[in-house]
């Protein structure tokens, strides 16, 4: 499968001509022989001296099938375990790359991908994604998720050149990674949402043909959980589609908001540790459980519009002594308190979000219930519940009300602050 990445950077209805850098992507069985026919008679031979960022594992599942890849490349290997996108794991490849780098390739899924396309940025080198896993939907961003000082940042960084996402790889990733590829993926009726009702409520920018190339990736996974479960060669292709398709989709825009809002804030809450301990969870499996809780809090407060049972208010801050108690004893209050002035529920009329409800209700409506979501992630062998990643039941209701400051962007969970029950002070 070749997708033609021309169709993606035309003149759009929206009024904006979208701008895609990706010049090949290819996703099939022997999809890395087509890389090193690239860098030795194709548009990638003029690179003498490649960089290829891989881990222990990634380099286990690619070392046999890309032999002579390696052998024409300086590799580094970062040690898997307890690896992250942070400002260690950048200081370990300034430390070891080459002056003379002139290209990337990153060999891996969502951590060795950040770190690449931010080192690629800073040093304004090239860099092609091998993925090793249909694991997570940033293959193609042009953003990175990164971690410094214990902050979780989206930081400006590069998409690839190009992807050659080889079946024989990411097929045969372990079960767990591809279920995280279709959390990631079903994350996308949350943030969607929210990108809807942020427009309704502030005018904020939306693009219909984006939010429609998200939903047709949604489509593509939900048709197919059963075939990736199973791990079938066509299914996982299709998943591997629809995470670039939702990739694209940021490029396009130029930032993450078709593809990460209040679910996705969860997640970075507990990656930060500072209501948690550290998680043996993986991105995708956050986000799932993230997914639902948010889904459930929607679906309640939709029903309470419809019975007439909320009033929106003025903005008051009631939150900023739990942001001292919370972020302050990890030292990291200065950092969320920049990252959230100044405050986005300033640009939202009390009188506007009245008179939407009632449309906001009907986006909310839109999501599938929380019973039909679970089914689709228990076929996909998906994390569902805050005890499948290692939390209790008791950490939900401040997660809900900390995780959207972990971000400044406006989530419909971020709005709810401003909604009263009738009669409540």
């Amino acid at each position: 499968m070749r997708v033609d990445t021309d169709d993606f950077g035309r003149p759009c209805r929206c009024g904006k001509e979208h701008h895609v850098d990706v010049q090949e992507i290819i996703i099939e069985e022997g999809a890395v022989d087509r890389l090193e026919e690239a860098m030795c008679d194709g548009f990638l031979k003029q690179h003498i001296s490649p960089l290829l960022i891989c881990d222990t594992n990634t380099m286990k599942a690619t070392e046999e099938v890309m032999e002579d890849i390696y052998d024409r490349c300086q590799v580094l290997t970062l040690d898997a375990e307890g690896l992250h996108a942070d400002e260690h794991a950048v200081q370990i490849v300034e430390n070891y790359m080459e002056e003379d780098i002139d290209l990337i390739l990153a060999v891996g899924s969502g951590t060795i991908h950040d770190i690449s396309r931010y080192i690629a940025f800073q040093y304004k080198v090239p860099f092609v994604s091998v993925p090793t896993a249909a694991s997570v939907d940033g293959f193609v961003s042009n953003v990175a998720a990164m971690t410094w000082k214990g902050l979780k940042k989206t930081v400006p960084a590069v998409p690839p050149v190009a992807v050659f996402a080889d079946t024989r790889i990411f097929a045969d990733a372990p079960a767990r990674l591809t279920a995280s590829g279709v959390s990631d993926l079903l994350g996308k009726y949350i943030c969607l949402a929210d990108w809807k009702i942020a427009h309704l409520l502030t005018g904020e920018y939306i693009c219909d043909r984006i939010v429609e190339l998200e939903e047709k990736a949604l489509r593509t996974v939900v048709s197919s959980l059963r075939e990736i479960a199973q791990g079938e060669g066509d299914g996982c292709e299709e998943l591997m589609y629809a995470l670039i398709l939702s990739g694209l989709a940021m490029q396009m825009v130029g930032n993450s908001r078709p593809a990460s809002c209040a679910e996705h804030h969860l997640s970075h809450l507990w990656e930060m540790e500072v209501i948690n301990e550290k998680l043996d969870a993986l991105h995708g499996e956050k986000v799932s459980v993230g997914t639902l809780l948010v889904l459930k809090e929607y679906k309640r407060i939709a029903e309470s519009i419809r019975n007439r049972e909320l009033r929106a208010v003025p903005y008051e801050d009631r939150d900023s002594a739990l942001l001292e108690e919370t972020f302050g004893k990890k030292g990291l209050l200065e950092g969320i308190r920049k990252e959230n002035e100044p405050e986005l529920l300033l640009e939202v009329s009390p009188a506007r979000l009245q008179d939407s409800l009632d449309e906001i209700a009907d986006i909310i409506d839109c999501l599938p219930e929380e019973k039909e979501l679970r089914h689709a992630m228990k076929k996909a062998g998906c994390r569902k519940d805050v005890c499948d990643i290692g939390l209790t039941e008791e950490i939900v209701p401040v997660s809900l009300r900390l995780a959207p400051y972990v971000r400044r962007r406006l989530s419909f969970l971020r709005v709810s602050k401003m909604l009263r029950m009738k009669g409540e002070v």
